[in-house]
Order: C-alpha cells, then structure tokens, then sequence
C-alpha cells in the first residue's frame, strides 16, 4: 500500500520517469549517447544552421554546458561547428554524415523503446499522455521564461 502516495501525481511521474529511463538507456547501449547529447543531435537535426546559443535555448541548456556538450559531439564527428556567417561570434551548427546515421539508428532504437514502454496504450491515449505532460512542462519556470521571451 503507498498510503498518502498513492494519489500524488508527482510520485507516480517519478516512477514512470524512472522506469522509462532505463528502458531507454538499455535500447541505447551501445550507441555512446545519452538523452542530452541527442536531443542536441536532434534539434541540430531539424535546424541545419542554429547556432549554439539558440539550440542550447530550445533545449533549456546553460551556455557552459552548451559548450562541453557541442565540444564532445564536435570531437565524436557528429557536429560540424563553424563561424555563423550572420554573426562572426556566434557557432552555426549541422550534422555531419557520421551524425545523421547515429540519429537513423537511436531513432529506430527509441521508436521501438517508445513501442514497447507503451505498448499497453491505444494511439489515442499516447496522444492524451502527450497532451498531458506538454500542459505540465508549460507550466515550468524554463517554459516560462521562454513564453515572456527570457529564454
């Protein structure tokens, strides 16, 4: 019996968290990423170009961090980094061939983790757990700072 945490909605997203993530470090064993690292791929991915600050902003990730994160894929030849031609400051961002096979497979890797962590649940109710979480994460202080054009 959990007694008095049983009804608690942060206890149990604790637990499908915990659970959900080692699944996802067991279907990516092997590939040398880990969640943050690719969700870097991932945003440099579908925005050819961005550079450093922006995707470390979509990813509610602190410059320093940004910078040894980009370091690490730029030294594992998934990133290329050059000068942003707009911004001579600034880093502009793209995968290299090497970054977009490692992303063909941790795709087709998560897909399948994603498959069977919710192989219980109808589309619809995916769709109604997405809908769910996505109100949640809006109400973050990071969520908020972006709407008010902070982050």
């Amino acid at each position: 019996m959990l007694g008095a945490l049983a009804p608690l909605v942060g206890y149990h997203l604790r637990r499908a968290l915990s659970a959900f993530t080692a699944d996802f470090t067991a279907a990516m064993d092997g590939t040398g990423l880990r969640q943050v690292p690719l969700a870097v791929l991932a945003i440099v991915q579908a925005n050819p170009g961005i550079n450093q600050g922006a995707a470390g902003r979509m990813l509610g990730i602190k410059r320093a961090n940004m910078v040894a994160l980009i370091n690490d894929l730029v030294d594992k030849q998934l990133i290329e980094r050059v000068v942003d031609s707009s911004d001579r400051r600034a880093f502009s961002l793209t995968l290299t061939q090497a970054g977009e096979r490692a992303m063909a497979d941790a795709i087709a890797r998560i897909q399948a983790h994603e498959r069977r962590m919710l192989s219980d649940m109808t589309e619809e109710e995916r769709g109604l757990l997405l809908d769910l979480l996505s109100r949640i994460e809006r109400r973050s202080p990071a969520a908020e700072g972006e709407e008010n054009g902070e982050g």
